[in-house]
């Protein structure tokens, strides 16, 4: 089993965060009652900008859940048809090779789920099999490539996408000025990346996967999530996050490699999701990472912020593209989220 292929896509409105903090400064008005806090907190999540759904001053006029999530199967599919098609050009394959599809989202929904819809829209195979996953969140994109890689095991002649679309800004809540919330207005952004998975006897080039690995932590449920209401999404983010990072992530990667014959301190390749600062200093720290070995990570936070599920994808793709370890080098792919849980692939370049 090979990654073959990872392929982001975004929306064509970018802001720079400055931009995004006065823009929310006046969307919220009087509401906020201390600005300045609002600027730390933009000031300290190491993100430059951001893609947005819809341009900045259309944000006002949405009226109510229902039409913010009319606007994320619109940008969902846009975005998941560039990011699909550019994943299967980037494999040398057309999209009606691909046999399987794991569609993630924790932004939006549709019934028909968005994969469906997409089949019509791309000409997909009308074979194909199709497993949409909600409520991941961040960690789907990993889970995502964990469930490919379990498909195309069983049938190593195929070839298997994993698409995560999150339009975390569709999801703003006007009522909620909780320091959950104002976190998340300033480190979460949108955008979608596609990974496609072949099976062993598929001759396409890419990191092999080794193995992997589902943890979950018991009575972590609320840690993060959504609250869900009839105003739609209203994040739920726990500062307790980072803590449990550090206490449970380097065990479990350490028990992952012993589990596959290989030693933890033998990974010199890093793909993890981007989290926020806090997250990637905990992962760095619990890991014993000193010397940079998450700068893809902190970069694509940078550029684009957490793209919650796709955000681990993207870090792949920038990896694959920008930062090629060399053969043989041994790699781990991971992201936490909701549950809490974590999600952890191991590679060999």
């Amino acid at each position: 089993m090979k990654i073959v292929s990872a392929k982001s896509a975004f929306p064509k409105d970018y802001y720079q965060q400055e931009v995004l903090f006065e823009a929310l400064v006046e969307y919220w008005g009087d509401q906020l009652e201390k600005p300045d806090v609002l600027r730390r907190l933009y000031n300290n999540v190491g993100v430059d900008g951001r893609y947005l759904s819809i341009p900045i001053d259309e944000y006002p006029k949405i009226k109510g859940w229902g039409e913010a999530n009319d606007h994320w199967i619109a940008t969902a599919l846009d975005l998941g048809e560039q990011a699909v098609r550019g994943a299967a050009a980037g494999a040398g394959l057309d999209v009606r090779d691909i046999g399987a599809i794991y569609f993630t989202s924790v932004t939006g929904i549709s019934a028909p789920s968005i994969d469906a819809l997409l089949v019509n829209k791309m000409g997909l195979s009308p074979n194909i099999k199709r497993t949409p996953i909600f409520g991941l969140g961040c960690v789907a994109g990993a889970a995502g490539i964990s469930r490919a890689s379990d498909y195309v095991r069983a049938y190593p002649d195929q070839v298997a996408v994993t698409l995560a679309v999150e339009l975390c800004s569709l999801t703003i809540q006007r009522q909620d000025l909780s320091m959950a919330n104002l976190i998340a207005s300033g480190l979460f952004g949108d955008g979608a990346a596609a990974v496609i998975v072949a099976g062993a006897n598929r001759k396409l080039d890419g990191p092999k996967i080794l193995g992997t690995k589902s943890v979950f932590y018991p009575a972590t449920e609320e840690m993060m999530g959504w609250k869900i209401s009839e105003r739609g999404f209203a994040i739920v983010l726990s500062p307790e996050v980072p803590n449990l990072i550090q206490g449970q992530l380097g065990s479990d990667v350490e028990t992952f490699f012993a589990g596959l014959g290989r030693k933890a301190s033998d990974v010199k390749s890093w793909v993890l999701h981007t989290g926020g600062p806090k997250v990637l200093q905990a992962t760095a720290s619990a890991l014993g990472l000193q010397n940079g070995e998450l700068a893809a990570s902190w970069e694509c936070l940078r550029r684009t912020g957490n793209l919650s599920s796709a955000s681990v994808l993207c870090v792949l793709e920038e990896v694959m593209k920008n930062r090629r370890p060399a053969p043989g080098t041994l790699g781990l792919l991971a992201a936490m989220g909701p549950g809490f849980c974590s999600e952890l692939v191991a590679l060999e370049w």
